[in-house]
């Protein structure tokens, strides 16, 4: 292998190892919410809102639902802002390339990690600006770091998935705070530790990612990084002191093919987009809401015994470690087409779409047994319900990206994908006014709640319906059309 090829292998490996390890250890860390709960509750934030109430049988008791509702209020508020802000974050991004759009989300991340290790029991308001940053600036580690699929050609899909479950598995670092806690270090400590570790960020932008983008497909000679621009090769020095734009500059739309595409109006009045985006919401709404109020129902369900308490915390954030091995699954589902002979006169982008409708089935299908689990009022099967929420959470969101990018052109997924997060996060903010009916009207009783959401997730099943409808459609269409060829 050449001198220049090895220099780039090895940069290529370090720059995805290093971005796995950056969506496992920070991206997505607000979702480990509930086992930084059970700290922020030991150190007195909102204990205050702790009142002492009589029961009819003259015993008193101390009455914390107006505590756990400030905490999933915190929670409710990150959450939305976490997919809200996508699409400014994608435009962001798309503008001003990776390394603006990476140093504003280390610097946001920053100030989040900051904000949480100098608060204290009478600075809890803190959290709510804090646990918001910590969100906005994980997402935008995810997003700059998903295009290093772009380097690994074939692989691409595979790196991308493998990303999102890393993302979703980094909610375990709330656990392992957690757990240094109870031997004694210091919710500060660990907190400024995290903003340290912004040094090796900035370090990651500078030497293993580029400037602006990472194209797709890749063109030779590409170089990046601190190696962008310099003659490696004579082909080098001819890509680099071109007239026209550089590899590094390409957008990653820029592989769409040249034809008369869908305008972006027409993609969002779409049936496919006004399902999907259904799809994506309730099953979104029925994961934040357990999320959020996952320490007062195993409160409910021990009856206060805090070590029980722990027990199950624990065993919550470390099946979220599984996200990472879960999320290639769909990716192998929605690929499984591949290099199978296609039916005459089937295009790529129809069989893939075939593809795509038994992965949102049983997407959808996971999410009501999850429902169902959550729902039940045996403390054992919460095991379970852990298990199922991981792996619909998993195929959630890879499959949201990868079903976007199926059903409309590339040149608009960006925006899509934005678009889609943020009304969906509009809709989530419905998880609020669920725990506060469930902690007024209805006496801290969740079952109601419970089984609206759960009647509301199988709405889900319309997309993966309707999609298939249309693939039958367009089978029949060809069908109809190779016998009219015959009989001519």
């Amino acid at each position: 292998m050449p001198e220049p090829e090895r220099k780039f292998s090895v940069q290529r490996g370090l720059t995805f190892i290093t971005g796995l390890v950056e969506c496992l250890c920070f991206a997505g860390a607000v979702f480990g919410w509930a086992s930084l709960v059970f700290v922020l509750k030991e150190e007195g934030y909102f204990n205050s809102m702790c009142v002492n109430v009589t029961s009819v049988n003259g015993t008193q008791s101390l009455d914390c639902s107006a505590q756990d509702e400030q905490f999933s209020l915190v929670f409710t508020i990150a959450s939305f802002l976490n997919n809200f802000l996508t699409l400014p974050n994608g435009f962001l991004f798309d503008r001003f390339g990776t390394t603006v759009a990476r140093l504003f989300g280390i610097f946001l991340y920053t100030m989040g990690t900051l904000m949480v290790s100098f608060s204290t029991a009478a600075l809890g308001y803190l959290l709510f600006p804090a646990l918001s940053l910590l969100a906005v600036g994980g997402i935008l580690f995810l997003v700059t770091n998903m295009q290093v699929g772009n380097l690994f050609g074939s692989r691409r899909s595979t790196i991308i998935t493998l990303y999102n479950g890393a993302f979703d598995s980094s909610s375990a670092l709330f656990l392992i705070i957690k757990l240094l806690h109870e031997v004694g270090i210091s919710l500060r400590g660990s907190f400024l530790f995290l903003s340290a570790c912004s040094v090796i960020h900035v370090l990651r932008t500078v030497f293993l990612l580029p400037k602006d983008f990472i194209p797709y497909p890749l063109p030779d000679h590409y170089t990046y990084g601190m190696n962008c621009g310099k003659s490696e090769t004579a082909g080098t020095e001819v890509a680099t002191n071109s007239p026209h734009k550089t590899p590094e500059e390409t957008p990653l739309t820029k592989d769409a093919p040249v034809k008369q595409e869908r305008s972006f109006r027409e993609c969002l009045m779409s049936r496919f987009f006004v399902w999907h985006l259904l799809w994506l919401s309730v099953m979104q709404l029925r994961h934040y809401l357990f999320i959020g109020t996952l320490n007062p129902m195993l409160q409910r369900l021990t009856a206060g015994e805090s070590s029980l308490v722990s027990q199950y915390t624990n065993a919550f954030a470390v099946t979220q470690l599984c996200g990472v091995l879960c999320a290639p699954w769909n990716g192998l589902i929605m690929d499984r087409h591949k290099g199978r002979p296609r039916a005459a006169g089937e295009t790529e982008q129809e069989a893939d779409l075939r593809a795509s409708v038994l992965s949102l089935f049983l997407t959808a299908l996971q999410c009501v047994l999850f429902s169902v689990c959550a729902s039940s009022p045996s403390l054992p099967l919460q095991y379970l319900t852990f298990v199922l929420q991981v792996l619909n959470r998993s195929f959630l969101y890879g499959g949201n990206a990868a079903f976007l990018s199926v059903a409309f052109p590339s040149c608009h997924f960006g925006k899509l994908y934005g678009l889609v997060m943020a009304l969906s996060a509009v809709f989530s903010l419905m998880q609020y006014p669920c725990f506060a009916l469930v902690k007024g009207a209805l006496h801290g009783d969740p079952l109601y709640v419970n089984i609206a959401l759960t009647l509301l997730s199988l709405l889900a099943f319309i997309h993966p319906l309707s999609v298939y409808l249309h693939c039958r459609r367009l089978a029949s269409q060809r069908s109809k059309s190779r016998d009219t060829t015959t009989s001519t």
